[in-house]
């Protein structure tokens, strides 16, 4: 078998009120080539390579593996190449990311021949949720679901061409699980339909790149409220509001900040940089861009 790479993008997720159930696709990437082997080889390079590991307990090693077992086959070893772009425990979609190289991986080693929707369905069953992983496979932006029969839906959105967004990476992580432990067990009727009629409208706006609908839109009350206490200065930027900026919102579990605005006004993620500076927190801007593809698949 030839060598091969595979490119996935970051995501971020939620994009305010749409909880679990928005994604939209960053063209900051997960790079992996990989080719059979003798025996398993990892080398790691790239950002946050430190904390990406090089060993048999590496994610994307252990997703091609659990692939491989739940159907009833042997992965063999390979030789995998890995260089990173993405922010690691910054809201950014690289667990994701790289549960999404493992299911591409298994995939060709494996010779299942997957369109993309099965990949998806393979890997929001890992992962747990399809928000983000629906951005790594579709790019983007992205609304997805898990049906009642348990299988990953999605419908790929395009972002107008007047708009754009950046990310806000601050200096301090913020674990997933930590950010879902502080969400309640459940809402009230009130801030339920809150969500639902602001998720609504931020996915109309986006479909047709109305402006008038922000920042309105990207209000919400499942979970920024309940993490304001995490990520310093949250609040704050939240309610900031400029010529040209459409809104703020926290980028998946945090402490990013994804930042929405018009073509022409990348400044406005320096306000959201003034923010954590004035409490106590360095950050940096990443102009990202959406990634119109999601992930690619080439012969070496």
């Amino acid at each position: 078998m030839p060598s091969f790479t595979a490119r996935v993008p970051a995501s971020s997720a939620n994009l305010g009120p749409a909880f679990d159930a928005l994604g939209v696709a960053l063209a900051v990437y997960l790079t992996c080539r990989f080719r059979p082997a003798k025996r398993l080889s990892i080398c790691v390079t790239g950002r946050d390579s430190d904390r990406i590991s090089s060993g048999p307990d590496n994610l994307i090693w252990q997703t091609a593996l659990a692939v491989a077992n739940s159907h009833h086959a042997e992965m063999p070893p390979i030789d995998l190449h890995i260089d990173n772009e993405i922010p690691i425990g910054k809201g950014m979609g690289s667990s994701a990311a790289a549960l999404t190289a493992g299911v591409i991986i298994a995939d060709k080693f494996l010779g299942l021949n997957w369109k993309p929707p099965r990949i998806l369905d393979e890997a929001a069953r890992l992962e747990g949720h399809p928000d983000n992983v629906a951005a790594c496979i579709l790019g983007s932006i992205v609304a997805s679901a898990i049906d009642s029969g348990g299988v990953a839906r999605a419908v790929r959105l395009e972002l107008p061409h007047r708009f754009d967004v950046g990310i806000v990476v601050p200096d301090f992580d913020l674990p997933t699980s930590k950010s879902r432990e502080v969400l309640p067990d459940c809402y009230s009727k009130e801030d339920a339909v809150f969500n639902v009629q602001r998720a609504a409208l931020l996915v109309a706006a986006l479909a047709t790149g109305s402006t008038a609908a922000f920042p309105a839109a990207l209000d919400d009350r499942f979970h920024q409220p309940y993490r304001v206490n995490l990520v310093p200065g949250l609040n704050e930027i939240l309610k900031v509001r400029a010529p040209g900026l459409l809104g703020c919102a926290l980028s998946g579990a945090g402490p990013s900040i994804l930042v929405f605005f018009e073509r022409g006004h990348e400044d406005v993620c320096d306000l959201v940089r003034q923010i954590f500076r004035l409490h106590g927190r360095e950050s940096e801007v990443l102009v990202t861009h959406i990634a119109e593809q999601g992930f690619e698949l080439k012969e070496n």
